[in-house]
């Protein structure tokens, strides 16, 4: 007698499918990256510019996304998506960066950013443990030698890695609860800030900030493509629900809701963020800035009240943490179920009813890259794939609305074929840029994305043996 396959459990309502977009959204990102975007940018309109496009890029993302939620509810997100779309061999490619790369790499680094929050309340974490001087014989033009510096805030940031990993390991109901309750908090402390700026007295140098470029230029359009990069890292989450969606609970209904209101809010929150730290504080000291909100809450209310925004800070970092750890080892658990990924990250935990195997699978390599402090490094080779990769899924929406037509679409994209249309072209605009810009790094990701096609062969023609080995041995019906 076979054992029946235990599933996932729709334990997801539209409370935490909110919470888990939101969430993943704000974290580290909206309190590192407007000090990147004001070096990058160098005006105040090409910042402002770059978080309206990044929005409105993200939001024409989210309603194509709707559509392929409501229409197919699985674990995976794009993996299902392009599998359906184009063919398993895509499906894979992109399950494959994620779950060997992107997601451990994202996780990492989000705990990197909480605990460069702990180190503004808790200097010590900080202190070096030993250093390595790197290089390597021969290719010191390509790789610059670094300094590879090993203090309290890698054994830390494990640490926190696997205390959310176990959150997440106990229940899909237990993480969708906790993410409301961060999310609620992050929210609340970001409208503090935000309400701090905006009530204060406006900095003094503020008439001398540069508002406008003198002239529409390359070097304008070059900087506001810097900006809009930055502006996407921290925009980047809109897309975590979808890897839940055989979780989510009434899938047409919660999938647009959560995806369109959640980047819509955002987007609101992230404006309204950066006018209050650009009132408080001259563009130049934004742009050097290592703690922004820290230091708006400092100038206005002093030194104490800014520990406590610290803290805040913290918070939103464990909600961000915890809404990618429960997201990201969904791909590799969908992958290993249909036999090509690695077996150990198949499985559903009997009691939990978690991809508890994944999970664990995904809390080694993210801690594994948090000791090692290369995290930063892979997460920039992530935004160039992972933009490819949403573009393609996007791709694959377009296709299935000419392949499928008669297929139930719960959820329509509003705006079909334009909306879909101009996010793909954003996307291929992206990744050209940061090819341009990055030609190393890109042609590291493209061969890290195309070293993943030996195994996916392997894993297919076992499969397939497996196939002819269970038909020789099946009995015969008369």
């Amino acid at each position: 007698m076979s054992e029946k396959r235990l599933e996932l459990v729709r334990g997801l309502g539209a409370w935490a499918s909110g919470a888990i977009v939101v969430g993943t959204m704000i974290g580290t990102g909206i309190f590192l990256k407007p000090a990147e975007m004001a070096r990058e940018g160098r005006f105040v309109s090409v910042v402002f510019a770059a978080w309206i496009v990044g929005g409105v890029l993200s939001l024409f993302g989210a309603l194509s996304y709707a559509e392929l939620g409501a229409m197919i509810p699985e674990a995976g997100g794009e993996y299902a998506y392009l599998r359906r779309g184009f063919g398993p061999v895509w499906g894979f490619l992109f399950g494959w960066i994620p779950s060997i790369v992107g997601r451990p790499s994202s996780a990492s680094s989000i705990a990197a950013g909480l605990v460069r929050f702990l180190g503004f309340l808790l200097p010590a974490i900080g202190a070096p443990i030993f250093t390595l001087h790197i290089a390597v014989p021969g290719l010191t033009g390509w790789l610059r030698p670094y300094d590879f510096v090993f203090t309290w805030a890698q054994p830390v940031a494990v640490l926190w890695l696997a205390i959310m990993t176990g959150v997440n390991y106990l229940g899909v109901r237990l993480g969708g609860a906790i993410q409301v309750f961060l999310t609620t908090i992050k929210v609340i402390s970001v409208f503090i800030v935000i309400g701090v700026g905006l009530f204060a007295s406006p900095s003094a140098a503020q008439a001398a900030d540069p508002v406008w470029p003198a002239a529409l230029s390359g070097g304008v359009f070059s900087a506001f493509l810097g900006a809009l990069g930055a502006a996407l890292w921290a925009y980047d989450g809109w897309e975590d629900l979808n890897l839940v969606g055989s979780e989510v609970q009434d899938p047409s209904r919660n999938f647009p809701r959560a995806l369109v209101g959640g980047v819509a809010f955002v987007a609101v929150i992230y404006l309204l963020f950066s006018a209050a730290c650009l009132k408080v504080l001259p563009f130049e000291s934004v742009a050097a800035s290592q703690h922004i909100a820290s230091d708006v809450v400092e100038h206005v209310a002093g030194r104490g009240a800014a520990g406590w925004i610290t803290l805040a800070m913290v918070v939103s970092a464990i909600g961000s943490m915890n809404s990618s750890i429960l997201s990201g080892a969904r791909v590799p658990y969908a992958m290993a179920r249909d036999g090509i990924f690695f077996k150990i990250a198949d499985g559903i935990h009997p009691k939990y009813r978690t991809p508890g195997r994944a999970l664990i699978f995904q809390g080694v390599l993210a801690s594994l890259m948090a000791l090692t402090g290369t995290f930063e490094e892979l997460t920039n080779l992530f935004i160039f794939s992972t933009w490819i990769f949403y573009g393609l899924a996007v791709l694959a929406l377009l296709r299935m609305r000419r392949t499928e037509p008669n297929v139930a679409r719960p959820y329509r994209c509003w705006g079909y074929p334009w909306v879909p249309g101009m996010f793909v072209a954003g996307a291929l605009a992206l990744t050209v840029n940061i090819w341009i810009q990055r030609s190393g790094r890109s042609s590291i990701g493209l061969l890290l994305i195309l070293a993943g096609l030996p195994f996916y062969h392997r894993w297919k023609k076992a499969n397939l043996a497996g196939g002819d080995a269970a038909g020789r041995l099946a009995p015969r019906e008369n």
